[in-house]
């Protein structure tokens, strides 16, 4: 008697299974309106700024004056679900009190700008961090004409501005994406004391004397992109002087960088990057492990990248020995937008690490 009241039959359970597919299918459809309806802001803000540039850092226009995410028409409780079903890691009260850092700074990549973060500072802002996304010169929504852009110095102007605001007891992780690596280890040579960790996603990890174009050159020749013939290269100050810029096309940029992104993050970039300085990635830079050596370095590595090759990820890293190497599969060379889940679990972790 006990066994028949407790016992489903068949079809109870073909409804129960039918019930719980509704529900997962519902939810479903839930993240998936709610990452198109960032998907649709983050798209808008980037075709207006692309008709108007704005004066001023694209993480203010992101996050707002109140440190809190900015995109117009997305509320906090749509922020909230979109993080949810993302699968954002919460941490405990306790571990979350003991951090030496909330704040995390992206640096993004040649060409881009702060707004090509904007699922990691969704999620980490959900998660309870404090992201805070920069335009480096020439990029995003800062006015310089990349042409006029010469040294690395000038490029991470915004990073090290920053970093120099900071109080002396306050500390920063910072987290340089492909080129945004060399501007990374710029500012730990700079200011090695207000940063707590370097975390190098798919970046140029660099040794002393090195340039950013030693690491790319030997993937990209084939493409012929730095070639005297190219349309790319941009000639601010003549023909007859070194080239000042280079001008990605779409095809290039598809092909490239998002071979594992969406149609809908392709768009958003078509409409948002920027040419790329070359002045910047041809310095060489200097390094002393007295500075850039003691700060605490990690790197994560894009095993479907067609920018920076696993191959040529694993030499940087012999090379440049960080502390601990993490991997993303199935990325392409940004993992902000082909994979922020798998990115965003790997930054939580690294700030716990003690």
């Amino acid at each position: 008697m006990g066994n028949q009241a407790t016992c489903m039959s068949a079809e109870d359970v073909k409804e129960v299974g039918r019930s719980g597919s509704a529900r997962k299918g519902r939810s479903q459809r839930k993240m998936r309106a709610e990452e198109e309806a960032l998907h649709r802001q983050a798209l808008a803000m980037a075709i207006q700024q692309h008709s108007q540039r704005f004066d001023g850092s694209m993480s203010r226009r992101i996050l707002g004056a109140n440190g809190k995410q900015n995109l117009p028409g997305v509320s906090s409780s749509r922020r909230r679900d979109l993080s949810e079903s993302f699968a954002h890691l919460k941490l405990a009260p306790e571990i979350f009190d003991s951090l030496e850092t909330k704040k995390i700074v992206l640096i993004h990549g040649e060409g881009f700008g702060a707004w090509c973060w904007f699922k990691s500072i969704a999620l980490l802002e959900e998660a309870g961090f404090l992201p805070i996304a920069l335009d480096l010169a020439g990029s995003g929504t800062n006015g310089t004409d990349a042409n006029s852009i010469t040294s690395l110095s000038e490029y991470a102007k915004p990073l090290t501005d920053y970093l120099c605001s900071l109080p002396e007891n306050e500390k920063v992780i910072l987290v340089g994406h492909s080129c945004g690596g060399a501007c990374i280890a710029y500012a730990l040579e700079l200011y090695p004391k207000k940063i707590s960790k370097a975390v190098f996603l798919s970046a140029t990890m660099l040794s002393n004397g090195q340039r950013p174009f030693d690491v790319f050159a030997e993937e990209l020749a084939s493409a012929d992109l730095f070639s005297p013939e190219s349309k790319l290269l941009m000639y601010g100050n003549g023909k007859d002087v070194p080239p000042t810029g280079l001008k990605l096309q779409k095809h290039h940029i598809k092909g490239l960088y998002f071979n594992q992104s969406t149609a809908k993050d392709i768009a958003l970039a078509g409409v948002s990057m920027r040419p790329i300085p070359l002045g910047p990635i041809m310095e060489r830079l200097s390094l002393t492990q007295e500075n850039y050596g003691s700060v605490r370095r990690f790197f994560i590595q894009t095993l479907d990248d067609r920018v920076l090759s696993p191959d040529i990820q694993e030499k940087m890293v012999r090379e440049n020995t960080p502390e601990k190497v993490y991997k993303i599969k199935g990325s392409d060379h940004c993992p902000f937008f082909s994979k922020p889940q798998s990115l965003h679990k790997l930054l939580v972790e690294i700030t716990q690490l003690p």
